[in-house]
């Protein structure tokens, strides 16, 4: 029985785990604030390329 409180107790004093998930979620809000940045980027430049080709030609492009 004392191995297993052993045991038990090493387990919840690790901490290299929760560092792990911490990582994890970390990289996962970056990624989803990185992916929407560049769509906001990209509706952007859009709409200014489509407005400079709409002056130049005078019709949509």
């Amino acid at each position: 029985m004392s191995k297993v409180l052993k045991l038990l107790n090493n387990v919840r004093k690790d901490e290299e785990g929760v560092t792990m998930v911490e990582y994890a979620l970390l990289l996962g809000l970056i990624s989803v604030v990185a992916i929407a940045a560049i769509t906001a980027i990209g509706v952007a430049v859009n709409n200014k390329f489509s407005t400079a080709c709409t002056s130049l030609s005078g019709t949509a492009c």
